[in-house]
């Protein structure tokens, strides 16, 4: 099974932006779908946008469309979160997510996808 560390979180002022990391160890991550979803204090998990194994086509949800963008680089075991024209209600817990279906991670199967440890992301005013 894949294992997943998330990198490059911190504070931030809106309208800024931010990249976060996430590297695969421990299998074939080009087996995998992959994606990011965060979670805020008091709130539900909130998908944001996944890719698919080859990293040729990408989903977002429609709350990050137009300013966030995923990429991976299946040499490097990596997936990206690229931020942009952040805002106050960004703030949260970000987790990059693993799984063979492209669906596990939309519908945020967590019985069924890999998830890293998370990396706190602030934006302040």
């Amino acid at each position: 099974q894949v294992q997943l560390v998330e990198s490059g979180g911190g504070l931030v002022q809106a309208g800024g932006s931010l990249r976060l990391s996430c590297v695969a160890s421990g299998h074939n991550f080009s087996s995998y779908a992959a994606g990011w979803f965060r979670q805020a204090p008091g709130k539900e998990r909130e998908f944001l946008g996944a890719t698919i194994k080859s990293g040729s086509s990408t989903y977002y949800a429609d709350s990050v469309k137009g300013r966030f963008t995923i990429s991976r680089d299946n040499a490097k075991n990596t997936v990206y979160l690229q931020m942009n024209s952040l805002k106050l209600e960004d703030t949260a817990v970000y987790y990059c997510a693993a799984a063979p279906s492209l669906h596990t991670i939309v519908v945020l199967n967590t019985a069924e996808l890999v998830r890293g440890q998370g990396t706190q992301v602030t934006v302040s005013s």
